[in-house]
């Protein structure tokens, strides 16, 4: 568990820089010509919001006003808990929504970065503290439904409800515009905005979103299927170089060579050329480039059918790869699916895993999928999109980013009406989270408020260089 820890503590100290905007970018040009407020700190707590409670709101030390809401959905017992900060001097007219990692709903370190420029900003625990997914069983082990809806969708929901009720009441003026910003889990929570609430936000940056859930958190443990089918489970040393094969056979295929694969579906590397080679204390094996074909296919059922995308050639396997799932995933099993907390995922067989992987889909897709492809809504209430993943994802499949845009088309009357109001970005070699992207808020920004839609983003890699990002299904030069 401690490096589980260690993992949450980094994805969210990744997001909470993510998340906040760049002291050197130009903070947004206030709408109002007066954004003081028209009432004290303390008064806040007087509001009347259906089924909240204002817990506090104080003055903070960095001068801004800070609110904390429970928000409850009788007879259910719940407590969704809230904070909202609010700048009392400068705000800039508008809403910003952050969102969370894994299970987690969101984080109150989000908070700091939209409110030093000028936002009034909100986040929320969406009804449950900590990292663990324990929470979709109540006291007597059965499914808590409430806590599960929380988490999924409502909790987000009722934290923009409140925030944007708090601004107005501290201002005396709603927000003109509002905003939500989230990658992985927040991605998936933007989405989820779109599709269930179209009318809470007029624009969404949704990065590595983690929709698809119960297909792609299954398919997070089939390395482990894989393996222990086989009884061969690869080395740190193999996975490796099986993605510096990968990568160093398709790097050049965009005539650039930059330790990157711009592209990689055109990638068609198979770890055959590297049986007989000596990797760390060991020789590759034929039995071990069988372990990493099936890794990059995906899931497959009994028949060989397939269920999801696998990991693309060029992200890091060692992540998923090792000999144990990885722990969202087995959370998600052992609470959501086995309702057992005890479960073992050491002799998990393709059997089961299909089994599990059919029950997460019909048991979960309803509620925590995200990938309806219905946005007419959010488009006719003149909501704006941008979707940014990484092509090196070694955690959510960017295929399956890529499979849900292409329903959105299909739906929604084909590419040239969807770019209009929904856009996704590739980012070539970029990992979970760390996309770079330096200008998507600015972008949504005027995309809302201009009508100047991004026809390219701005991605700055490791190494310090930058790259353009052009609209899926272009690939940036």
């Amino acid at each position: 568990m401690k490096g589980f820890t260690q993992l949450i503590v980094s994805l969210l100290a990744a997001l909470a820089v993510a998340l906040a905007p760049a002291q050197a970018e130009p903070a947004p040009k206030p709408i109002f010509p007066d954004g003081a407020p028209v009432r004290p700190a303390e008064s806040l707590t007087h509001v009347v919001i259906p089924n909240t409670t204002i817990e506090s709101a104080v003055l903070n030390a960095d001068g801004s006003c800070r609110v904390t809401a429970v928000v409850t959905h009788p007879p259910s017992g719940d407590r969704v808990r809230v904070f909202i900060a609010l700048p009392t001097t400068g705000w800039n007219g508008r809403f910003y929504g952050t969102g969370g990692a894994g299970f987690i709903g969101g984080s109150t370190f989000s908070l700091a970065g939209p409110l030093h420029h000028g936002y009034a900003v909100g986040a929320t625990d969406t009804g449950h503290p900590g990292m663990s997914g324990s929470f979709a069983l109540d006291v007597n082990g059965r499914l808590n439904w409430q806590a599960i809806e929380d988490n999924a969708y409502l909790g987000i929901h009722e934290m923009t409800v409140v925030g944007k009720a708090l601004a107005t009441a501290f201002y005396g003026k709603a927000p003109r515009y509002s905003y939500f910003v989230g990658f992985s889990t927040g991605g998936r929570q933007g989405l989820m905005e779109a599709q269930r609430y179209p009318e809470d936000y007029n624009g969404i940056v949704s990065g590595c979103p983690a929709i698809n859930w119960p297909r792609f958190v299954l398919a997070e443990m089939w390395p482990q299927v894989v393996m222990l089918a086989s009884s061969n489970f690869l080395s740190r040393a193999k996975l490796q170089a099986a993605t510096a094969a990968a990568i160093a056979a398709c790097d050049g295929m965009d005539g650039v060579t930059n330790g990157v694969i711009d592209d990689p579906s055109r990638c068609t590397y198979d770890p055959q050329a590297l049986v007989g080679t000596q990797v760390g204390d060991s020789t590759f094996t034929e039995a071990d480039a069988d372990v990493i074909r099936k890794i990059w296919e995906g899931p497959r059922a009994q028949d060989g059918s397939f269920l999801w995308y696998g990991l693309s050639r060029g992200a890091d396997l060692t992540l998923l790869g090792g000999r144990m799932p990885f722990p969202i995933s087995m959370d998600y099993v052992r609470y959501f699916l086995v309702q057992d907390p005890k479960w073992n995922p050491a002799a998990l067989t393709p059997d089961e895993f299909y089994l599990l992987f059919r029950q997460s889909v019909e048991e979960y897709d309803a509620v925590i999928g995200t990938d309806n492809p219905e946005l007419s809504r959010f488009r006719d209430h003149a909501g704006k999109i941008i979707i940014t993943h990484g092509q090196a994802d070694q955690l959510i499949m960017t295929e399956g980013t890529i499979d849900y845009y292409k329903r959105v088309v299909q739906q929604m009357g084909g590419r040239d009406d969807v770019m209009k109001f929904a856009r996704l970005f590739l980012i070539p070699g970029a990992g979970h989270g760390m996309g770079g992207v330096t200008d998507d808020e600015q972008a949504i920004i005027r995309w809302v408020e201009e009508g100047v839609a991004p026809d390219k983003l701005t991605a700055k890699g490791q190494n310090g260089r930058t790259r353009s990002l052009l609209p899926y299904p272009q690939i940036g030069p």
